[in-house]
Protein backbone atom coordinates (compact mmCIF):
# COMPACT_ATOMS: atom_id res chain seq x y z
CA UNK A 1 0.00 0.00 0.00
CA UNK A 2 1.87 3.25 -1.53
CA UNK A 3 1.42 6.66 0.43
CA UNK A 4 1.58 9.99 -1.47
CA UNK A 5 2.50 13.15 -0.30
CA UNK A 6 0.00 15.76 -1.12
CA UNK A 7 0.41 19.56 -1.48
CA UNK A 8 -2.52 21.74 -1.25
CA UNK A 9 -2.25 25.82 -2.49
CA UNK A 10 -4.92 27.33 -0.34
CA UNK A 11 -6.42 26.77 2.87
CA UNK A 12 -9.58 28.55 2.54
CA UNK A 13 -12.93 27.54 1.25
CA UNK A 14 -12.00 24.50 -0.98
CA UNK A 15 -8.66 24.45 0.93
CA UNK A 16 -10.03 23.10 3.62
CA UNK A 17 -12.55 20.68 1.47
CA UNK A 18 -9.46 19.25 -0.56
CA UNK A 19 -8.04 19.02 2.93
CA UNK A 20 -10.90 16.74 4.29
CA UNK A 21 -11.32 14.60 1.51
CA UNK A 22 -7.49 13.48 1.00
CA UNK A 23 -7.73 12.66 4.69
CA UNK A 24 -10.91 10.27 4.35
CA UNK A 25 -10.37 8.73 0.55
CA UNK A 26 -8.41 6.01 1.77
CA UNK A 27 -10.84 4.63 3.98
CA UNK A 28 -13.53 5.52 1.72
CA UNK A 29 -12.86 4.15 -1.35
CA UNK A 30 -9.70 2.20 -0.19
CA UNK A 31 -7.69 3.90 -3.02
CA UNK A 32 -4.67 2.14 -3.85
CA UNK A 33 -2.45 5.56 -3.39
CA UNK A 34 -3.30 6.34 0.05
CA UNK A 35 -2.36 10.17 0.55
CA UNK A 36 -0.63 11.96 3.52
CA UNK A 37 -1.02 15.37 3.95
CA UNK A 38 2.42 16.68 3.32
CA UNK A 39 2.24 20.44 3.28
CA UNK A 40 -0.30 23.71 2.92
CA UNK A 41 0.32 26.82 1.59
CA UNK A 42 -1.55 29.95 2.67
CA UNK A 43 -0.68 34.17 2.05
CA UNK A 44 1.12 34.55 4.77
CA UNK A 45 3.19 32.41 7.80
CA UNK A 46 0.52 33.09 10.11
CA UNK A 47 -2.64 31.45 8.30
CA UNK A 48 -0.35 28.51 6.85
CA UNK A 49 0.09 27.47 10.43
CA UNK A 50 -3.38 28.22 11.51
CA UNK A 51 -4.09 25.46 8.75
CA UNK A 52 -1.49 23.44 8.77
CA UNK A 53 -2.48 22.76 12.61
CA UNK A 54 -6.17 22.47 11.84
CA UNK A 55 -6.55 20.04 9.05
CA UNK A 56 -3.18 18.01 10.04
CA UNK A 57 -0.76 18.50 7.07
CA UNK A 58 2.85 18.09 8.45
CA UNK A 59 4.66 21.53 7.60
CA UNK A 60 3.31 24.65 5.91
CA UNK A 61 4.68 28.00 3.97
CA UNK A 62 3.94 30.89 2.83
CA UNK A 63 5.37 30.14 -0.93
CA UNK A 64 3.77 27.79 -3.52
CA UNK A 65 7.38 27.47 -4.77
CA UNK A 66 8.79 25.71 -1.84
CA UNK A 67 5.34 23.71 -1.53
CA UNK A 68 5.86 22.81 -5.06
CA UNK A 69 9.55 21.80 -5.54
CA UNK A 70 9.08 19.92 -2.21
CA UNK A 71 10.47 16.25 -2.40
CA UNK A 72 7.55 15.41 0.02
CA UNK A 73 5.45 16.46 -2.29
CA UNK A 74 4.58 13.84 -4.97
CA UNK A 75 0.84 15.20 -5.86
CA UNK A 76 -0.62 18.55 -5.60
CA UNK A 77 -3.92 20.53 -5.41
CA UNK A 78 -4.28 23.70 -6.79
CA UNK A 79 -7.12 25.85 -4.40
CA UNK A 80 -6.09 29.82 -5.17
CA UNK A 81 -7.71 32.55 -6.90
CA UNK A 82 -7.88 32.00 -10.99
CA UNK A 83 -4.74 34.15 -11.95
CA UNK A 84 -2.44 31.94 -10.01
CA UNK A 85 -3.27 29.12 -11.46
CA UNK A 86 -1.23 28.69 -14.93
CA UNK A 87 2.27 29.99 -13.09
CA UNK A 88 1.92 26.59 -10.40
CA UNK A 89 0.62 24.29 -12.53
CA UNK A 90 3.47 24.81 -15.49
CA UNK A 91 6.06 24.90 -12.82
CA UNK A 92 5.02 21.45 -11.54
CA UNK A 93 4.58 20.07 -14.78
CA UNK A 94 7.85 20.74 -15.45
CA UNK A 95 9.07 18.43 -12.31
CA UNK A 96 6.59 15.63 -13.46
CA UNK A 97 4.04 16.82 -10.55
CA UNK A 98 -0.18 15.43 -10.96
CA UNK A 99 -2.14 18.55 -10.47
CA UNK A 100 -5.19 18.82 -9.51
CA UNK A 101 -6.43 22.16 -9.67
CA UNK A 102 -10.03 23.90 -8.99
CA UNK A 103 -11.79 25.25 -11.50
CA UNK A 104 -12.24 27.76 -13.94
CA UNK A 105 -8.84 26.38 -15.12
CA UNK A 106 -6.70 29.85 -15.12
CA UNK A 107 -8.15 33.20 -15.76
CA UNK A 108 -8.47 33.53 -19.19
CA UNK A 109 -8.47 31.28 -22.25
CA UNK A 110 -4.82 32.08 -23.24
CA UNK A 111 -4.65 30.62 -19.68
CA UNK A 112 -6.13 27.44 -20.11
CA UNK A 113 -4.73 26.59 -23.41
CA UNK A 114 -0.98 27.14 -22.22
CA UNK A 115 -1.87 24.65 -19.28
CA UNK A 116 -3.19 22.40 -21.59
CA UNK A 117 0.09 22.39 -23.75
CA UNK A 118 2.11 22.02 -20.73
CA UNK A 119 0.79 19.06 -19.48
CA UNK A 120 0.31 16.96 -22.44
CA UNK A 121 4.03 18.16 -23.52
CA UNK A 122 5.25 16.55 -19.99
CA UNK A 123 3.18 13.86 -20.02
CA UNK A 124 1.98 14.14 -16.16
CA UNK A 125 -1.66 13.31 -14.91
CA UNK A 126 -3.99 16.33 -14.33
CA UNK A 127 -8.18 17.02 -13.44
CA UNK A 128 -10.11 20.07 -13.17
CA UNK A 129 -12.23 20.19 -10.32
CA UNK A 130 -16.04 20.38 -11.17
CA UNK A 131 -17.81 18.59 -8.21
CA UNK A 132 -21.48 18.92 -8.81
CA UNK A 133 -21.79 16.59 -11.71
CA UNK A 134 -20.16 14.18 -9.68
CA UNK A 135 -22.81 12.92 -7.52
CA UNK A 136 -24.75 9.68 -7.84
CA UNK A 137 -27.58 11.21 -9.20
CA UNK A 138 -25.67 12.74 -12.11
CA UNK A 139 -23.56 9.98 -13.01
CA UNK A 140 -26.57 8.21 -13.40
CA UNK A 141 -27.85 10.45 -15.39
CA UNK A 142 -25.27 10.41 -17.99
CA UNK A 143 -25.59 6.11 -17.88
CA UNK A 144 -29.18 6.68 -18.37
CA UNK A 145 -28.22 9.32 -21.93
CA UNK A 146 -25.50 7.13 -22.98
CA UNK A 147 -27.50 3.71 -22.71
CA UNK A 148 -30.41 5.53 -24.76
CA UNK A 149 -32.81 5.29 -21.90
CA UNK A 150 -34.33 8.46 -23.19
CA UNK A 151 -34.07 8.18 -26.80
CA UNK A 152 -32.31 10.73 -28.86
CA UNK A 153 -31.56 13.81 -27.08
CA UNK A 154 -33.43 16.86 -28.50
CA UNK A 155 -33.63 19.77 -26.10
CA UNK A 156 -31.51 20.45 -22.32
CA UNK A 157 -31.93 23.11 -20.45
CA UNK A 158 -29.37 24.01 -17.46
CA UNK A 159 -28.66 26.40 -14.57
CA UNK A 160 -26.11 27.58 -11.90
CA UNK A 161 -28.54 30.16 -9.66
CA UNK A 162 -27.41 31.67 -6.27
CA UNK A 163 -28.40 34.40 -4.41
CA UNK A 164 -25.66 35.47 -2.42
CA UNK A 165 -25.69 39.02 -4.42
CA UNK A 166 -29.23 39.18 -3.99
CA UNK A 167 -29.48 41.89 -2.09
CA UNK A 168 -28.66 45.41 -3.85
CA UNK A 169 -26.65 46.75 -0.14
CA UNK A 170 -24.13 43.50 0.09
CA UNK A 171 -20.74 45.20 -0.10
CA UNK A 172 -18.37 45.55 -3.28
CA UNK A 173 -15.77 42.69 -2.60
CA UNK A 174 -13.14 41.15 -4.92
CA UNK A 175 -16.22 39.10 -6.71
CA UNK A 176 -17.51 41.96 -8.30
CA UNK A 177 -14.31 43.16 -10.12
CA UNK A 178 -13.24 41.80 -12.72
CA UNK A 179 -15.01 39.30 -15.41
CA UNK A 180 -13.18 35.95 -13.95
CA UNK A 181 -14.71 36.80 -10.62
CA UNK A 182 -18.46 37.24 -12.13
CA UNK A 183 -20.66 34.83 -12.45
CA UNK A 184 -19.61 33.65 -16.06
CA UNK A 185 -16.24 33.49 -14.51
CA UNK A 186 -17.63 31.89 -11.14
CA UNK A 187 -20.84 30.47 -11.42
CA UNK A 188 -21.57 29.21 -15.39
CA UNK A 189 -18.83 27.11 -15.36
CA UNK A 190 -20.03 24.56 -13.67
CA UNK A 191 -23.32 24.19 -15.62
CA UNK A 192 -21.10 24.27 -18.89
CA UNK A 193 -19.36 21.46 -17.90
CA UNK A 194 -22.28 19.72 -16.86
CA UNK A 195 -23.40 20.34 -19.83
CA UNK A 196 -20.94 19.08 -22.40
CA UNK A 197 -20.80 16.08 -19.63
CA UNK A 198 -24.59 15.16 -20.39
CA UNK A 199 -25.25 16.25 -24.07
CA UNK A 200 -21.57 16.39 -25.47
CA UNK A 201 -19.48 19.47 -27.48
CA UNK A 202 -21.17 22.35 -27.88
CA UNK A 203 -21.57 23.56 -31.34
CA UNK A 204 -22.80 27.75 -31.44
CA UNK A 205 -23.89 29.62 -28.61
CA UNK A 206 -25.84 32.98 -28.29
CA UNK A 207 -25.08 34.87 -25.08
CA UNK A 208 -26.37 38.14 -22.97
CA UNK A 209 -24.82 39.08 -19.60
CA UNK A 210 -25.80 42.21 -17.48
CA UNK A 211 -24.35 43.98 -14.47
CA UNK A 212 -27.90 44.18 -12.49
CA UNK A 213 -26.37 46.31 -9.29
CA UNK A 214 -24.20 48.37 -10.65
CA UNK A 215 -22.84 50.07 -7.61
CA UNK A 216 -22.37 48.25 -3.67
CA UNK A 217 -21.48 50.09 -0.60
CA UNK A 218 -17.96 50.36 -1.26
CA UNK A 219 -17.30 50.43 -4.83
CA UNK A 220 -18.21 50.10 -8.49
CA UNK A 221 -19.27 46.85 -9.78
CA UNK A 222 -17.30 45.50 -12.92
CA UNK A 223 -18.85 42.18 -13.77
CA UNK A 224 -21.56 40.31 -14.44
CA UNK A 225 -24.31 39.63 -11.77
CA UNK A 226 -26.17 37.74 -14.34
CA UNK A 227 -25.68 35.68 -17.91
CA UNK A 228 -27.79 33.19 -20.57
CA UNK A 229 -27.14 31.63 -23.54
CA UNK A 230 -29.03 29.55 -26.24
CA UNK A 231 -26.82 26.97 -27.80
CA UNK A 232 -26.52 24.44 -30.60
CA UNK A 233 -24.81 21.25 -29.68
CA UNK A 234 -22.99 18.94 -32.32
CA UNK A 235 -25.46 15.97 -31.94
CA UNK A 236 -28.31 18.97 -33.10
CA UNK A 237 -29.99 19.66 -29.92
CA UNK A 238 -30.85 22.83 -29.24
CA UNK A 239 -30.01 24.10 -25.63
CA UNK A 240 -30.55 27.21 -23.12
CA UNK A 241 -28.55 27.91 -20.10
CA UNK A 242 -28.81 30.69 -16.93
CA UNK A 243 -26.53 31.85 -14.85
CA UNK A 244 -27.01 34.11 -11.74
CA UNK A 245 -25.93 35.41 -8.39
CA UNK A 246 -28.82 37.58 -8.09
CA UNK A 247 -31.80 34.47 -8.33
CA UNK A 248 -33.32 35.48 -5.36
CA UNK A 249 -34.27 32.51 -2.87
CA UNK A 250 -31.78 29.86 -5.16
CA UNK A 251 -29.23 28.38 -2.60
CA UNK A 252 -27.58 25.84 -5.24
CA UNK A 253 -29.63 26.03 -7.78
CA UNK A 254 -27.25 23.55 -10.36
CA UNK A 255 -30.63 22.42 -12.41
CA UNK A 256 -31.03 20.74 -15.77
CA UNK A 257 -33.77 19.11 -17.74
CA UNK A 258 -33.68 16.57 -20.47
CA UNK A 259 -35.60 15.80 -23.22
CA UNK A 260 -35.27 12.93 -25.26
CA UNK A 261 -37.50 10.86 -27.91
CA UNK A 262 -38.32 8.28 -25.37
CA UNK A 263 -38.53 10.10 -22.14
CA UNK A 264 -37.08 13.05 -19.83
CA UNK A 265 -34.44 13.80 -17.01
CA UNK A 266 -34.68 16.53 -14.30
CA UNK A 267 -32.35 17.02 -11.69
CA UNK A 268 -31.84 20.30 -9.33
CA UNK A 269 -28.92 19.86 -6.36
CA UNK A 270 -30.54 21.27 -3.81
CA UNK A 271 -32.42 17.98 -3.97
CA UNK A 272 -28.74 15.95 -4.65
CA UNK A 273 -30.04 12.62 -3.93
CA UNK A 274 -32.72 12.28 -6.21
CA UNK A 275 -33.06 12.22 -10.12
CA UNK A 276 -36.70 12.39 -11.93
CA UNK A 277 -37.10 9.88 -14.70
CA UNK A 278 -40.10 9.82 -17.91
CA UNK A 279 -40.30 6.97 -19.79
CA UNK A 280 -42.52 7.59 -22.67
CA UNK A 281 -44.09 4.04 -22.72
CA UNK A 282 -46.81 2.21 -21.00
CA UNK A 283 -50.68 3.53 -20.76
CA UNK A 284 -50.65 7.04 -21.02
CA UNK A 285 -52.99 7.54 -17.50
CA UNK A 286 -50.25 6.15 -15.68
CA UNK A 287 -47.15 8.07 -17.11
CA UNK A 288 -45.25 10.15 -15.28
CA UNK A 289 -41.98 11.78 -13.64
CA UNK A 290 -40.25 8.68 -11.46
CA UNK A 291 -38.75 10.12 -8.50
CA UNK A 292 -35.42 8.09 -7.93
CA UNK A 293 -33.94 8.16 -4.51
CA UNK A 294 -29.98 7.41 -5.01
CA UNK A 295 -28.72 4.22 -3.39
CA UNK A 296 -25.69 2.02 -3.28
CA UNK A 297 -27.09 0.93 -7.00
CA UNK A 298 -25.84 4.41 -8.22
CA UNK A 299 -22.19 5.37 -9.41
CA UNK A 300 -20.06 6.10 -6.02
CA UNK A 301 -23.13 5.60 -3.47
CA UNK A 302 -21.95 2.53 -1.32
CA UNK A 303 -18.84 3.64 -0.14
CA UNK A 304 -20.39 6.07 1.48
CA UNK A 305 -23.54 4.70 2.92
CA UNK A 306 -25.36 0.85 2.45
CA UNK A 307 -28.53 2.32 2.96
CA UNK A 308 -30.57 3.89 -0.16
CA UNK A 309 -32.33 7.16 0.16
CA UNK A 310 -29.66 7.97 3.31
CA UNK A 311 -27.95 10.77 0.74
CA UNK A 312 -24.40 12.07 0.16
CA UNK A 313 -23.75 15.50 0.46
CA UNK A 314 -20.95 18.57 -0.88
CA UNK A 315 -18.23 17.41 0.86
CA UNK A 316 -19.04 13.97 -1.03
CA UNK A 317 -18.35 15.31 -4.17
CA UNK A 318 -15.24 16.23 -3.15
CA UNK A 319 -13.92 12.81 -1.61
CA UNK A 320 -15.23 11.36 -5.29
CA UNK A 321 -13.23 13.82 -6.77
CA UNK A 322 -9.66 12.38 -4.94
CA UNK A 323 -10.60 9.24 -5.57
CA UNK A 324 -10.90 9.62 -9.30
CA UNK A 325 -7.25 11.79 -8.92
CA UNK A 326 -5.76 9.10 -6.94
CA UNK A 327 -6.77 6.60 -9.70
CA UNK A 328 -5.16 8.50 -12.68
CA UNK A 329 -2.05 8.56 -10.81
CA UNK A 330 -2.20 5.05 -10.19
CA UNK A 331 -2.87 4.26 -13.57
CA UNK A 332 -0.68 6.88 -14.79
CA UNK A 333 -3.19 8.52 -17.50
CA UNK A 334 -5.95 11.47 -16.91
CA UNK A 335 -9.56 10.80 -15.79
CA UNK A 336 -12.43 12.72 -16.91
CA UNK A 337 -11.85 16.01 -16.63
CA UNK A 338 -8.52 16.63 -17.84
CA UNK A 339 -7.18 20.12 -17.89
CA UNK A 340 -8.60 19.77 -21.86
CA UNK A 341 -12.04 19.37 -20.86
CA UNK A 342 -11.38 22.49 -18.46
CA UNK A 343 -9.91 24.35 -21.75
CA UNK A 344 -13.31 23.43 -23.33
CA UNK A 345 -15.38 25.15 -20.73
CA UNK A 346 -13.85 27.72 -20.89
CA UNK A 347 -13.70 28.02 -25.09
CA UNK A 348 -17.44 28.10 -24.48
CA UNK A 349 -17.53 30.66 -22.25
CA UNK A 350 -15.36 32.79 -24.42
CA UNK A 351 -17.18 32.30 -27.25
CA UNK A 352 -20.41 33.48 -25.01
CA UNK A 353 -18.97 36.37 -24.15
CA UNK A 354 -18.18 37.51 -27.59
CA UNK A 355 -21.31 36.54 -29.01
CA UNK A 356 -22.79 39.12 -25.86
CA UNK A 357 -20.74 41.73 -26.83
CA UNK A 358 -21.02 41.37 -30.48
CA UNK A 359 -25.07 40.45 -30.80
CA UNK A 360 -24.14 37.56 -32.64
CA UNK A 361 -24.14 33.65 -33.17
CA UNK A 362 -20.44 32.88 -32.23
CA UNK A 363 -18.98 28.84 -33.31
CA UNK A 364 -16.79 27.79 -30.53
CA UNK A 365 -14.18 26.00 -33.10
CA UNK A 366 -13.38 30.35 -33.65
CA UNK A 367 -12.13 30.21 -29.89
Amino acid sequence: MAEIGIGILGGGYMGKAHAVAMSAVGAIFDTALKPRLEMVCATTPQSAERYRAAYGFARATDDWRVLVNDQRVEAIVIATPQETHREIAEAAFKLGKPVFCEKPLGASLEDSAAMVAATEAAGVVNMVGFNYIRTPASQFARQLIADGEIGDITWFRGEHTEDFYAEPEAPATWRTTGMANGTMGDLAPHMINGALALMGPVARVMGVYETVHTTRPGGTVTNDDHAQMMCRFENGAMGQMYFSRVATGRKMGYAYEISGTKGAIRFDQEDQNALWLYRMDGPEATRGFTKILTGPAHPDYAPFCQGPGHGTGYQDQIIIEAKDFLTAIDAGKPLWPSFRDGHEVNRVIAATLASADAGAWKDINDF
